[in-house]
């Protein structure tokens, strides 16, 4: 407990002065939270850039009810304050943490049951990319999605964060890959990480080319966050019995086409959010995480994948990149912490060395 500095009354977070582009992002200065019942206060050290946080800086996707309109999803860094009845994290324990608002900061505080341990080996700023998609991809492929060891799993948008950890998740339990992706390299990115089939959506019908390389069969999960047009061409390249899942409509969400195959082969519609889920829903995704990922990442055999980083103070420069598709992978934000001015006493103290 020693080795944590004491904790500053203000601290650096990037605030958005108004919807619109990215260079309404600014550094800002305000109060460092405390930590409620339940809760821990984290020294940040690496936070997560995501779709999401996009969207809400567009003015596309509200916060939800009592969190505060700073972006950032995830988190990782060092524990240096308790709130009453945390039994689980002392002070100094390295952590990462889904949070609902606020990553973009020093400071941030976070429910108990979301916060999780560093995985044996990997760096605060690699356990900084985990949380937004792994809970995503946990949740919506193998609890949704209830893919099985053998099934053929089609994912969507494959070089993207969620798509990078979907692929390697969904190697690591024995599916069959396919994805789609918009450039030839991405494509040949998405199979070094696993992927059976990489489809390049520019010039080819993935709906088709999943038929063709399931010898008709077509694929048992479709991982979606395209919506709109996507939806009908889903449907067709489900298998009987087949689910689709949808995670987000970034094309639209309203949708036409031929449903009564829902019935006829017994296919499955189904999505989720993440975001506005109560503590103890993340509480049990964290816990399944723990219990079936975190061994895997510890032993190296997934990995998150990071494209690029920058300084928290240039997140609007991330927020750039992340539109502009370009990136294979986590886009992350490294936050700096000034170092504290020793008092009279430690000056005396060093004086007296």
């Amino acid at each position: 407990m020693s080795d944590v500095p004491p904790i500053p009354s203000t601290m650096t977070y990037i605030r958005l002065t108004d919807y619109g582009p990215a260079e309404n992002l600014v550094p800002a200065e305000g109060p460092v939270p405390g930590p409620a019942p339940g809760q821990v206060l984290i020294k940040v050290a690496a936070a997560g850039v995501n779709r999401p946080d996009v969207l809400q800086r567009q003015g596309n996707y509200p916060p939800p009810a009592g969190a505060s309109d700073v972006l950032g999803l995830e988190v990782a860094g060092t524990v240096v304050k308790l709130g009453d009845g945390v039994e689980r994290f002392q002070v100094g324990d390295s952590v990462c943490a889904l949070v609902v608002s606020d990553g973009y900061s020093q400071y941030v505080v976070a429910p108990e049951p979301q916060v999780l341990p560093v995985p044996t080996g990997l760096s605060l700023q690699q356990a900084a990319a985990l949380p937004e998609t792994y809970f995503t991809v946990w949740s919506n492929i193998f609890d949704r999605g209830q893919l099985k060891e053998g099934e053929t799993i089609l994912i969507h948008g494959g070089s993207s964060g969620i798509g990078t950890t979907a692929i390697q998740l969904a190697k690591a339990f024995g599916a069959t890959v396919i994805v789609t992706a918009g450039t030839d390299d991405k494509c040949a990115a998405c199979k070094d990480l696993g992927a059976d089939h990489a489809i390049n959506y520019q010039s080819d019908a993935f709906e088709d080319k999943v038929l063709k390389v399931t010898e008709g069969r077509g694929a048992d999960v479709i991982l979606d966050m395209i919506g709109g047009a996507y939806v009908p061409r889903n449907l067709k390249a489900l298998a009987t019995d087949g689910r689709l899942v949808q995670i987000a409509f970034l094309d639209s969400a309203d949708i036409s086409g031929n449903f009564l195959q829902l019935m006829t082969r017994r296919l499955t519609w189904t999505g989720s959010t993440l975001r506005p889920r109560t503590v103890d829903a993340k509480g049990r995704i964290a816990k399944a995480l723990e219990d079936n990922v975190w061994p895997l990442l510890s032993k190296g055999a997934v990995r998150p994948i990071i494209h690029a980083t920058y300084p928290l103070e240039e997140a609007a420069k991330a927020h750039k990149l992340m539109e502009s598709s370009s990136h294979i992978g986590k886009i992350m934000l490294e936050v700096t912490h000034p170092e504290p001015e020793p008092d009279e006493e430690g000056d005396a103290a060093s004086a007296a060395d």
